[in-house]
């Protein structure tokens, strides 16, 4: 970092040249991300941080007052940035009727997911009788063994496996003709 003329690159690079950005930017954000970092923040907060920091100088309207002190500025901006992510972040509460799994599905997507549950068992119930027992009892209860399958559909255990591979790939192909991918 001492070799570089943070003066000539910061006065260059509020002139509008991108490249002096990108070597103060290249040089010095392995300092204010690990600033960030030291605060726990998680990563996407970490980043957000660092975003803040280089858009704050470049915010500046006369720049700092004395440039070869860039990386000291720049650190203590980090830390203000940190501690007030840090802060924001005691404030948020979260929300009662959210899914404590992930966030809230908008309706549209409750919607597509309960349109493509539908289809799926409309198809499963055109599946030929033995192939849709075994479906049935796969999601009904995912622990059951092979052997606890083999009691129930009356066949033996080491058909099983064989027997789910045909009903899925059967499953999969009619879907496959309704417009569904496996994706």
């Amino acid at each position: 970092m001492a070799q570089l003329d943070f003066g000539d690159l910061l006065d260059r690079a509020s002139s509008g040249d991108e490249g002096a950005w990108r070597v103060l930017v290249r040089a010095l954000s392995a300092l204010v991300l690990g600033i960030a970092r030291s605060y726990r923040l998680a990563d996407a907060d970490a980043f957000d941080v660092c975003q803040s920091t280089w858009l704050k100088l470049a915010q500046l309207p006369a720049g700092l007052r004395d440039p070869a002190r860039l990386p000291a500025w720049l650190a203590t901006t980090a830390r203000r940035q940190a501690l007030h992510t840090l802060t924001a972040r005691r404030r948020e509460i979260p929300c009662a009727d959210q899914d404590p799994a992930g966030p809230a599905r908008s309706p549209e997507h409750a919607l597509l997911a309960a349109e493509r549950d539908r289809v799926l068992w409309q198809t499963i119930e055109r599946l030929p009788g033995r192939h849709r027992e075994l479906i049935h009892l796969l999601a009904g209860d995912a622990r059951l063994t092979h052997a606890e399958i083999a009691v129930k559909l009356g066949i033996p255990p080491g058909s099983v496996g064989p027997l789910r591979r045909r009903a899925l790939d059967r499953l999969r192909r009619a879907l496959e003709k309704q417009g569904y991918d496996h994706a």
